[in-house]
């Protein structure tokens, strides 16, 4: 077994983004004004509009904030006209880093990024520099307990695209990324309740970091998350017991 539970490391995750909801409903606000504007208004047809309405509901979005954010999409209301972006580098230990971003104003965004990674001992470095190192992905995770036969069987009967079961006893479920809610979705009505789920950049190789490097790295991470364009910060760094 190794040094780090994946257990913990999610749930320190989820922890550390429920400190932050309150910048959390803006960041979900664009990605769903973003999802709208590139696929329509109506989530039934629109699977990245889907993941963002079920992202803010999971967050207890109000319901208004929901709705004005469709509205900006579709044009219904005025709103800003955002692009996405993505930068990739390497933080403590060399565990890699993707930042995705809606911005508008790349300058400025490009700026802040690369601020941030100078600033906490990372290093920002060319597209592509790391991404090959992670896989787009739905991501669902089971509590240790869970009946690991039932839930495999409910997940393929659902279109999940692979069940693992991790050392300390939890059990993730991941899907093609379109796939997501769709899983979730059946998966409840079957009776599992995931603790934490995500469309996510998945590493293929994990990086184990303890003490000082593994606090540097969350202070680098706080940073990249804490700026206004920054939606997502994924990363191969896991932090051991």
């Amino acid at each position: 077994m190794s040094g780090h539970s994946k257990w913990a490391n999610i749930q320190h995750r989820k922890g550390r983004q429920d400190e932050k909801r309150g910048a959390a409903f803006s960041k979900i606000a664009k990605e769903i004004t973003v999802a709208a504007r590139m696929g329509g208004g109506d989530a039934s047809f629109n699977p990245r509009l889907r993941v963002a309405v079920d992202k803010a509901k999971g967050a207890n979005m109000p319901k208004d904030r929901i709705d004005n954010a469709l509205k900006k999409g579709t044009g219904e209301l005025e709103g800003v006209e955002y692009t996405e972006a993505r930068y990739e580098g390497y933080g403590v230990g060399g565990a890699a880093l993707i930042v995705d971003c809606l911005t508008d104003n790349r300058t400025r965004t490009v700026a802040d990024v690369r601020h941030a990674f100078n600033r906490n001992g990372g290093n920002m470095g060319a597209d592509g520099c790391v991404a090959f190192q992670f896989t787009h992905c739905g991501q669902l995770l089971f509590a240790p307990g869970t009946d690991e036969d039932a839930l495999m069987e409910a997940a393929i009967d659902a279109g999940a695209e692979d069940v693992l079961t991790n050392d300390d006893g939890s059990i993730e479920v991941l899907t093609a990324p379109n796939d997501y809610v769709q899983v979730k979705e059946a998966l409840e009505g079957a009776g599992f309740s995931s603790e934490f789920g995500q469309v996510t950049m998945k590493p293929g190789n994990e990086v184990e970091l303890t003490g000082d490097d593994a606090a540097k790295m969350q202070k680098l991470i706080d940073a990249l998350e804490d700026l206004d364009d920054v939606q997502d910060v994924y990363t191969s760094a896991v932090f051991g017991d």
